[in-house]
């Protein structure tokens, strides 16, 4: 095998691991595939608007991440003994049986709605991020890692179980493009949504749940802070990866978004 076919299986190996974990790892696989597709690599290329030709078929790499996929589900499925763990695994994602309080957007919403509503909005938040994923790959179809990077920040936005490693990963993968740093609009607000978010969820996590002198009202406000930054932070991601694409600002000119 060569090192590029190497390079591919390992990827879609991981995606498929991912996607076993967390079922949201999906959204990846369009960016993953695309650039796999591209001869140029993992590397960026925005404010690039010519296409690259493909190295492989797409639908060959898309049944290879589903042959790693079906042979996790067949593993996991002779050490459990039955098919039990969809609905404990993937379709604790879908269905939201535990509404424990954490830093997501969903558990507080689903506690106090009425059980008639409770099926169509399950349906309307699992299905959601996926509106994101044609858009995305559409306009950042000559940088796939940079699709890839956006469609993280969607993930951790309005994943039903967050957890720490979601928006850090997001977080971290701006140092693969410094090129968009002078183009964020907002970085030091988007930046103080985060401090505010970070200092105060473990508080009032700790006043309600441990020492009961709170309430669930405090907490979700500061959820629905972590949530506003997240969107802010992805965003003002989306602005600068545009706007890298029209480069430095005539003089006398202005830049307005339509």
């Amino acid at each position: 095998m060569s090192r590029p076919q190497e390079r591919a299986s390992a990827a879609l190996l991981l995606l498929a691991i991912l996607t076993h974990i967390s079922l949201h790892g999906i959204l990846l696989l369009p960016p993953v595939v695309l650039l796999l597709l591209h001869s140029t690599g993992p590397a960026s290329s925005l404010g690039q608007t010519s296409e690259y030709p493909a190295s492989r078929s797409a639908l060959k790499l898309l049944a290879q991440y589903s042959g790693y996929t079906a042979l996790l589900a067949c593993v996991s499925t002779m050490v459990c003994g039955d098919w039990k763990w969809l609905e404990r695994t993937w379709g604790a994602f879908l269905f939201l049986p535990d509404l424990t309080p954490n830093p997501g957007l969903w558990w507080y919403f689903f506690t106090e709605m009425f059980d008639h509503f409770r099926p169509f909005f399950l349906v309307a938040f699992s299905m959601h991020p996926l509106t994101y994923l044609i858009p995305v790959c559409t306009k950042f179809k000559h940088d796939p890692l940079y699709a890839a990077f956006i469609l993280q920040g969607v993930v951790a936005t309005f994943k039903p179980y967050p957890t720490l490693a979601d928006p850090g990963l997001f977080i971290v993968m701006f140092s693969l493009f410094p090129e968009v740093f002078p183009y964020l609009r907002h970085p030091i607000v988007t930046i103080l949504l985060h401090m505010h978010a970070a200092l105060l969820l473990p508080l009032f996590h700790s006043l309600w749940l441990s020492q009961g002198t709170g309430n669930a009202n405090f907490y979700y406000a500061t959820t629905l802070v972590f949530g506003l930054a997240m969107a802010a932070t992805v965003m003002d991601a989306v602005w600068a990866g545009l706007r890298i694409g029209f480069g430095g600002k005539p003089s006398g000119w202005d830049m307005v978004q339509t």
